[in-house]
């Protein structure tokens, strides 16, 4: 089996006030252009071969802000480079509203068999103050248009902590969303990035975020009614019926490579980390010149996989295990983070069961201090490996 697909689609009809991924404004012709070029892309890397991967993921942007045509266009463009009879799990990333009928056809004609709806919140005022363009009622039509075409395995994505948020808000939005009774969940806290709207307005005082106790009692809430609706956590932000754990995120988490197509997208092949071009207008330039249009690529050291193996690992409910650790690096994680485990576990963040070590529900608050943790200083990471 062939390593995981991603392929990144910028093309927004809207541009949320949170948003920093790389996203334009959709334009037909400059969406055209874009994926004649991801095509063009697709084949420098797998040439005239097909490859197996086990998933494939279209991502964005809004993959469903393509018009049928291009959609179609798209897909047959993925059947071209690959086998998608042997992709388990093909996920599209959808805007709730934004599609018809006419685009589920087409995706249940090509394989895709899951998808991810980003709802972000039900109540159609914090909709707006998202600049999100669908509605509370779009989010019923389409989910049922979904499951009429036979598409049941939906994820639906929200963001907690917004502005002005209260605790009180989270759950009814939490409560609503249960009673589709989907899947699978994702939530994750609003994070201030540069360069958005909320950004400037933040900076300018006019956006103000929860505190952190607050912050802090939506996540403990999430976790129990999650998991009270049979939802298990089985990563720091994603809830799922078992069996529906998004598996090519888990190629991440993992710590596995995968190929990663489109303007922006970031992609982990043969010990390198690559990050393409951004802007649509470059990314397009440099395939019109027949060249791969990566920014900038980066070998992995083996000290990098080591940090990354905690890093990503800790994110899932199972942890880490030594003996899958042993085997991928052929050294043990109690080995070479003794110390950094004892500290994280006399804190209450860590838990270590037998030869697994995973984090607790306060480890979960702390998750980018437990992470930063596993950070190896040059003479231990020598030490460790000398030993």
């Amino acid at each position: 089996m062939d390593r995981s697909v991603y392929i990144h689609i910028p093309f927004c009809h809207e541009i949320c006030h949170y948003c920093d991924f790389a996203k334009i404004y959709y334009n037909r012709e400059l969406a055209d252009a874009y994926l004649e070029n991801l095509r063009k892309e697709m084949g420098l890397y797998i040439g005239n071969q097909t490859i197996s991967p086990r998933t494939v993921y279209l991502g964005g942007g809004t993959p469903t802000s393509l018009n049928e045509n291009q959609l179609e266009f798209l897909l047959k463009t993925i059947n071209e480079f690959i086998n998608v009879e042997q992709v388990e799990e093909f996920t599209i990333e959808a805007n709730p509203g934004e599609f018809e009928e006419g685009h589920v056809k087409i995706m249940k004609d090509f394989g895709i068999n899951r998808v991810s709806l980003g709802v972000q919140v039900l109540d159609d005022e914090f909709l707006k103050l998202l600049n999100r363009n669908h509605t509370v009622g779009d989010v019923q039509k389409t989910v049922e248009m979904l499951q009429h075409y036979d598409l049941n395995n939906i994820s639906m994505d929200f963001i907690y902590a917004l502005p002005d948020q209260s605790i009180d808000h989270f759950k009814k939005t939490l409560d609503m969303a249960l009673a589709f009774d989907l899947p699978h969940y994702s939530a994750y806290a609003l994070q201030i990035e540069p360069r958005t709207v909320f950004h400037m307005r933040h900076q300018q005082g006019k956006l103000n975020k929860p505190p952190e106790e607050d912050e802090a009692e939506m996540l403990l809430m999430l976790m129990e009614m999650m998991e009270g609706a049979g939802k298990r956590h089985y990563e720091i932000s994603n809830y799922a019926v078992k069996g529906f754990e998004s598996q090519h995120n888990l190629t991440y988490w993992n710590n596995e490579e995968y190929y990663a197509f489109g303007a922006g997208a970031h992609g982990y092949l043969n010990q390198e980390r690559y990050v393409n071009l951004r802007p649509v207008n470059h990314y397009n330039e440099a395939l019109e010149k027949d060249q791969k249009p990566i920014l900038h690529r980066d070998v992995i050291t083996l000290k990098e996989k080591l940090e990354e193996e905690m890093f990503l690992g800790l994110r899932r409910a199972s942890g880490v295990t030594d003996h899958e650790f042993i085997h991928k690096y052929g050294v043990s994680l109690f080995q070479l983070y003794e110390k950094e485990i004892q500290d994280l576990q006399h804190k209450g963040w860590l838990e270590r069961e037998d030869d697994r070590v995973y984090l607790t529900k306060n480890g979960l608050m702390f998750g980018n201090d437990v992470f930063a943790s596993f950070l190896l200083d040059e003479d231990t990471y020598k030490k460790s490996l000398n030993n």
